[in-house]
């Protein structure tokens, strides 16, 4: 009787075995080389080479460096805020309205109690973070309970916080901003780094513990996603919307505080743009129009590229007309690239 010899498995184990390494998983190094927060680095870090070159005197200097992140620490505050309201698939043009009519106020406070104690200026920061809070809680409200477009809202709560400022300063810049203010916060350092800088990186940094690590950030996330799933979860996310945009309107009043500091005045008629910017910024780091998706590391890189971008034209003597034109550029590609990103995946 002719007998068989079994099949040997050294043929299917190897198969196995190169099965397996088909799905191995990529390393740390490998994921984070092909994120797109590490290509938005390597365009940040190309961006400032650009200008390095082309003005080698004037561009990558000391004083310029700081002037950048002085510069980069107001709209990274606004974009804190801005990151969690486009996660949930909103918007807010109104944070550059907000900030000065936070600016405002506080700097009248301060005038008004006429000195520069610590106490005055503690004061004039919960007046501005205050200031800015209820104007966030207006929009949260009007776009969440109301149901009326955060496109609509927060237009219209740009212009009335503007006009606010206008009317109660007659439009006319808030000067006599405490000194201890200035020489402090404004233009102070510590280890070299600006303050402006230093605060700016605290909020960022413990925001986006709140985003990434905690039940907040988790409810943000799964709002701009699906909406209606988490409310069948029992989940109020009128609340949580509501939340959301008076951290906005929170931290665009700490940016309006920040401003008069650095500038030691209430600059009426400097932060028409800042929407754009703010926008352009959360954009460029990865969050997504259509929301669900966003990271504040990428928010942070996101920042530096208007911001480098408009030092950049400053120092080569461009007109301030085409900072403008470039920044929405900018946004218009970043806008482009994510919708590329959407329907790969929706395929």
């Amino acid at each position: 009787m002719a007998t068989t010899t079994p099949p040997t498995t050294e043929t299917s184990s190897t198969a196995i075995v190169g099965h397996d390494d088909l799905y191995r998983q990529p390393t740390f190094l490998t994921s984070v080389v092909k994120s797109d927060t590490f290509r938005l680095f390597l365009a940040l870090v190309a961006l400032i080479v650009v200008f390095s070159v082309l003005k080698p005197t004037a561009f990558p200097t000391l004083s310029n460096t700081l002037n950048i992140l002085s510069d980069a620490a107001i709209l990274l505050v606004l974009a804190v805020g801005a990151t969690f309201v486009i996660i949930t698939a909103g918007i807010d043009l109104s944070v550059g309205g907000v900030l000065v009519f936070s600016s405002v106020v506080s700097a009248m406070v301060m005038a008004g109690i006429g000195d520069g104690t610590p106490l005055t200026l503690i004061i004039g920061l919960i007046v501005a973070l205050v200031a800015g809070t209820l104007w966030g809680i207006l929009n949260g409200f009007l776009v969440a309970k109301a149901r009326i477009p955060a496109l609509i809202v927060t237009l219209a709560t740009m212009g009335a916080s503007l006009g606010a400022s206008l009317l109660i300063t007659n439009g006319v810049d808030v000067r006599n901003v405490p000194f201890s203010l200035v020489e402090a916060v404004g233009s102070g350092t510590v280890a070299g780094i600006p303050v402006l800088a230093l605060i700016a990186l605290v909020v960022a940094v413990m925001f986006g513990i709140v985003l990434a690590q905690t039940r907040f950030g988790r409810y943000t996330y799964a709002i701009g996603s699906n909406a209606e799933a988490l409310r069948r979860t029992g989940v109020n996310t009128t609340r949580h919307l509501i939340k959301v945009y008076a951290l906005a309107g929170l931290l665009a009043g700490l940016a309006g505080y920040l401003s008069t500091a650095r500038f030691a005045t209430t600059t009426l008629g400097g932060h028409s743009t800042d929407n754009l910017a703010t926008i352009t910024a959360v954009v460029i780091g990865g969050a997504s129009l259509f929301g669900g998706r966003g990271l504040m590391i990428g928010t942070i890189i996101g920042v530096f590229i208007p911001v480098v971008l408009q030092n950049g034209f400053v120092v080569l003597n461009i007109s301030p007309y085409w900072q403008q034109i470039a920044v929405g550029a900018v946004l218009l590609g970043a806008v482009y690239l994510d919708q590329m990103r959407r329907r790969s995946r929706d395929r």
